[in-house]
């Protein structure tokens, strides 16, 4: 029978403790055993190369932590957010009245840090030899909720263009890429015609896109970077005279700028205050705020120094809230503007 030593011995290894109570070992070799810290995030598809990217560089100088990142859109991220279940939500759009009030309801207060600059592009097939811009106007007559089986034809948007069918594909409705354009572009967040391809993954919209002739679509801009060979941005015209720049399209320039509009928005992750103070949590959040050359690698528009540094400062001081009033997409309104007002 062994020995009430051995049995000793036996139940700390199991148990991953100290294996100095076993006559053996060093509480360092205890420590290496241990389970590894484990910082959960989930939530947009358009924010989720930014995590992705960071989380890699991360875990390589601290192997001793573990980082998941999920793809559940802006939408359903918040969902899972406010149930506790994640510490770290990443959102392509600001959070909502309804998910303020979910978060509220369970007692999870959070602090809303933006992370870089995104532009929404407008994309068709590289065989289409036509739309070589296109006004919101002429977005809105596509998109809009009464275009639904009537708007089904290239010509019905611009007598010139050809009277074939268009097909549509766009984020999908858990996705906070599908509240921005729908509010830039209809005019009412979540209000749009509902016959288009969606879907929640951003490379399966590159994909529908990129095999039919006919096809019109939105996505971030990061996306189109990523696959110039099948995919053609067509600029946007804003219809404004006072800007005077005709159409545009998408990049590094004209988003930090404010010029491309009304597709540029900024991106967030939004931390649970309770993880914030986890000491992993901490130095996560400030790789991310270090992540400038990653955000341009993986083909977004970092922030300026002055956002980051008031970023740093909100998560500093554990300033929780958004900045954006009532919640939810708002189409126009600068960072530097939203940090430094009263929340």
């Amino acid at each position: 029978m062994p020995s009430l030593q051995m049995r000793l011995c036996a139940i700390a290894l199991v148990s991953a403790m100290t294996a100095a109570a076993c006559g053996g070992g060093s509480s360092e070799s205890a420590a290496s055993n241990a389970a590894p810290a484990v910082i959960q995030l989930d939530g947009s598809s358009t924010v989720f190369p930014i995590s992705e990217a960071v989380a890699e560089e991360f875990q390589k100088a601290n192997p001793g932590i573990r980082v998941t990142v999920g793809i559940s859109g802006t939408g359903g991220g918040f969902q899972k957010f406010c149930r506790g279940e994640t510490d770290i939500s990443d959102a392509s759009r600001p959070i909502r009245p309804t998910e303020i009030e979910t978060c509220q309801k369970a007692g999870i207060e959070y602090i809303e840090l933006p992370n870089a600059y995104d532009g929404l592009a407008v994309v068709v097939n590289p065989k289409n030899t036509w739309a070589t811009s296109i006004t919101v106007a002429e977005l809105r007559t596509l998109w809009s909720p009464d275009a639904q089986g009537k708007v089904l034809r290239w010509s019905q948007v611009r007598p010139s263009w050809p009277n074939r069918d268009v097909r549509l594909f766009g984020a999908g409705v858990d996705s906070g890429t599908y509240d921005y354009f729908t509010e830039a572009v209809v005019g009412k967040e979540g209000a749009s015609r509902g016959d288009f391809t969606s879907s929640e993954d951003d490379n399966v919209l590159v994909q529908g896109v990129s095999s039919d002739e006919l096809a019109l679509g939105f996505l971030p801009f990061a996306y189109v970077e990523q696959n110039q060979d099948k995919l053609k941005l067509v600029p946007v015209d804003d219809g404004k005279a006072e800007n005077g720049s005709g159409p545009l399209s998408p990049s590094a320039e004209t988003v930090r700028n404010g010029t491309y509009q009304p597709l540029s928005r900024p991106l967030f992750i939004y931390v649970a205050k309770k993880a914030a103070e986890r000491p992993e949590v901490q130095k996560f959040v400030d790789a991310y705020f270090g992540a400038s050359a990653l955000i341009r690698e993986v083909g977004y528009v970092e922030l300026t120094p002055q956002i980051y540094d008031l970023a740093k400062k909100h998560f500093a001081e554990r300033k929780v809230g958004t900045a954006f009033g009532a919640g939810g997409s708002q189409v126009g309104l600068t960072l530097e503007q939203l940090l430094t007002r009263e929340q």
